[in-house]
């Protein structure tokens, strides 16, 4: 919370981005469900796995809400086929389904472009006001700090900020939104299976929580080590007469050498990490179990 009570005074200019934005992603929600469950019906009847229904399915109320939907796309289906042909009632069906995909990727789209502008706007003033604090800090803060670290912050620091926390705002509406929309769907569908979606998630959530503090940890050594990198070239090139006066050039090129290389191990231990096998492993149990 303390990173968002920071990071919020900048996002508060862009606040009208920010609102159109989450309109954008709420319909991508919607949509992006629709489409996934509209293939469904379509399916069973299409490939002869549901019995044809002829007659016009009775509601029986929102327990069985699901069942009705099936039914009566079954039913229409069935009837458009026996009345207009296979062919009129495929063309229906995909022209439905091509609709509901373009409806998604559209929103998706403008959920993008409306956060790009915020995105941006952030980016720009982060930049702005720590360049301000530079040029105003006494000369005495410069020679406790190193030249290369306070570069690291102007360029890839603030650049984590736009990669990271300011992608999370865009995914704290569009993902929680997808996810309940899936769920409504899920308990239409099939209250049973989503009994055990909400029994498992809570673990595969747990896991990945344990994995994703060691990626924090690994991820800041690489920051870490990315500033020594370019202290070290700016070091260099600050005092590249005296180096060559004093024939040192060796010994810059060994403690540069080392750093890359430990800047090369923490790169690899971390995008090896088995977050991303174990993340997926669980996405497809958890959706195996669903179909």
């Amino acid at each position: 919370m303390k990173y968002i009570k920071k990071i919020y005074p900048f996002v508060l200019p862009y606040k009208k981005y920010a609102f159109l934005n989450i309109f954008a992603n709420i319909f991508y929600a919607l949509f992006s469900t629709l489409s996934m469950v509209a293939l469904i019906p379509m399916l069973k009847v299409m490939f002869g796995e549901a019995e044809p229904i002829k007659e016009v399915p009775t509601y029986r109320g929102i327990v069985h809400l699901g069942d009705f939907f099936n039914e009566y796309s079954n039913y229409y289906i069935t009837t458009t086929s026996a009345e207009k042909g296979g062919v009129y009632t495929l063309t229906i069906l995909v022209g439905i389904i091509i609709s509901l995909f373009l409806l998604k990727n559209l929103f998706n789209y403008m959920g993008l472009y409306f956060i790009a502008f915020l995105r941006n706007g952030v980016l720009k003033d982060l930049r702005d006001k720590l360049y301000k604090k530079i040029v105003e800090l006494p000369i005495s803060f410069y020679s406790e700090k190193r030249k290369g670290d306070i570069i690291a912050r102007m360029t890839s620091d603030v650049q984590e900020v736009q990669n990271s926390f300011l992608a999370v705002l865009e995914l704290i509406v569009k993902e929680p939104l997808t996810i309940l929309f899936t769920i409504i769907m899920m308990v239409i569908l099939s209250p049973k299976l989503t009994v055990f979606v909400f029994i498992f998630i809570p673990v595969s959530g747990y896991i990945i929580s344990l994995i994703g503090k060691q990626l924090k940890k690994k991820s800041d050594r690489v920051q870490r080590e990315n500033g020594h990198i370019l202290s070290n070239l700016e070091e260099t090139l600050s005092g590249l007469k005296i180096i060559k006066a004093f024939n040192a050039e060796g010994r810059f090129t060994q403690v540069f050498q080392e750093s890359t290389e430990r800047h090369f191990k923490f790169s690899n231990d971390l995008l090896t990490n088995m977050f991303y096998i174990t993340n997926k492993f669980l996405i497809v149990v958890t959706f195996s179990k669903i179909k």
